[in-house]
């Protein structure tokens, strides 16, 4: 446990009957969130990229479970962030069999890795973190809609701070790349994308949220070498343990964001330790985050015919 690991999600609520999506659910505080979904009685759609880890991790939680009663069911989907085709191809599976979904919780992504493009040809951070969840959540949107109130949860960072512009001029900063500045913009975008989404979708019985789950142990920690210096892992490793939060702990945000009572009448905001918090001027800028919104929308090829807002009947 860190020194400031305080927050906690206090909500009773249940699941059951409700369908859950979650990106990345095959370890850290996407496992955990799958983890409590399914002991509210949730079907969960475990969306990933390796689905040797995800089935090893749908397992787990399986086991987890046996001895208790009304849980829920986790099923495990192919999702590669990192490739469009990918992302259409898992909205798709799931769309064909789901005519309600109630919880989307945009999980996974990268932190810091050295420079690549996408199968799409962008900026491995800013076409992972943020262009895959935004297509993922518009293709998904219509059956969002028809199954509110309902949710979604965008896993933000505190590093969104690092960040003050998009970079269209240098979009695969290509010019100067550093792993850190890439992943705070991804970042940034998606607390950009949470705040225009929210707004377009204000009234319709959808929230959406975001968040800094805080410093946790998981996998993405696994590139600080080469983001700083090497031994930057090891001394996160062992000195981190004052600041840093266990998964579980660490789940906590996005589990307040989908489950509290009050956080349901909220729409737009950025939470920090299961708590409204600040941004910076730069994510809270409308005119960036509208920018943002056309451009992604190009950048994905979303058909210009289709309106994402109408419900799926």
């Amino acid at each position: 446990m860190g020194l400031f690991s305080n927050g906690r999600c206090r909500s009773q609520a249940r699941l059951d009957g409700k369908t859950a999506i979650i990106t990345g659910s095959n370890t850290g505080i996407g496992k955990e969130t799958a983890l409590d979904f399914v002991k509210r009685g949730a079907k969960v759609f475990m969306a990933c990229r390796d689905l040797s880890k995800a089935k090893k991790a749908a397992t787990d939680i399986q086991r987890s479970v046996e001895h208790l009663e009304n849980c829920g069911e986790v099923i495990v989907v192919k999702l590669d962030l990192s490739s469009l085709s990918s992302v259409r191809e898992c909205a798709a599976e799931i769309l064909a069999t789901e005519t309600r979904i109630h919880l989307l919780i945009n999980n996974a992504g990268v932190m810091m890795c050295p420079w690549g493009l996408t199968v799409d040809g962008f900026e491995m951070h800013f076409g992972t973190n943020h262009l895959g969840h935004f297509l993922f959540t518009l293709l998904l949107l219509p059956t969002i809609l028809a199954s509110a109130p309902a949710r979604i949860v965008n896993v933000s960072s505190l590093a969104h701070a690092l960040a003050n512009s998009m970079e269209y001029d240098d979009i695969n900063l290509k010019k100067s790349y550093s792993p850190v500045s890439a992943y705070g913009r991804s970042k940034l975008a998606n607390v950009l994308f949470t705040k225009e989404l929210a707004r377009k979708l204000r009234g319709t019985g959808v929230t959406v949220y975001c968040l800094h789950p805080g410093v946790v142990s998981t996998e993405l920690t696994r590139h600080l070498d080469s983001a700083f210096l090497w031994g930057a892992r090891w001394v996160y490793d062992t000195l981190g343990g004052w600041f840093r939060k266990t998964v579980e702990e660490g789940a906590q945000t996005t589990l307040h964001c989908s489950l509290d009572e009050q956080a349901g009448r909220e729409t737009g905001l950025y939470y920090d330790d299961c708590q409204v918090a600040p941004t910076t001027k730069y994510a809270l800028d409308e005119s960036m985050a509208h920018e943002l919104w056309e451009r992604s929308l190009q950048m994905v090829k979303f058909p210009a015919e289709v309106d994402p807002f109408v419900p799926k009947r």
